[in-house]
């Protein structure tokens, strides 16, 4: 029994003529080539083409800030409880340590802030070429200054 849907030139083997293929390119080629796209300006109506930076934007990291921090606040912990709770003769001896680590502490942290190119309010950006206002620097110098002598005047009375 044959398929009242198949043609006996099916069933025979025999070929249909071949319909001629249909071009997938466009039917009006001058020269041969064709543009791929739009213009440049129908890319961009609005004005010219803007370039956009790919790196990241430097800044500090978890990675960077989390051993700051951590020691920051063992040397702070180490510093505060034996000013505040009397730990006998071996009170000041720990909390000047408390104090060196929460300094290395603050220290590392600023190193780690130039090096992704954060400065201090007041002082020029690193490579600017410009040189720091005499006043704000020493008005940094002064509260470091302040926060030193306080610090050892208290562990001295401590004494």
């Amino acid at each position: 029994m044959s398929d009242p849907g198949l043609s006996d030139d099916h069933l025979s083997g025999d070929r249909l003529p071949e319909d001629p293929l249909a071009d997938d390119g466009p039917d009006d080629t001058v020269g041969g080539v064709t543009a791929d796209g739009p213009a440049p300006e129908e890319m961009y109506p609005s004005g010219p083409e803007v370039e956009v930076e790919l790196r990241p934007q430097r800044r500090l990291r978890i990675w960077q800030l989390a051993p700051i921090v951590a020691l920051a606040a063992v040397g702070s912990l180490m510093f505060a409880f034996p000013l505040a709770f009397d730990f006998g003769d071996s009170g000041a001896v720990i909390a000047m340590l408390g104090l060196l680590i929460c300094s290395c502490a603050a220290g590392w942290g600023m190193m780690a802030a130039r090096r992704v190119g954060y400065t201090w309010p007041g002082l020029p950006p690193r490579g600017s070429g410009r040189r720091p206002d005499w006043r704000v620097v020493l008005g940094y110098v002064l509260l470091v200054a302040v926060v030193v002598v306080l610090a050892v005047w208290r562990v001295a009375r401590l004494r």
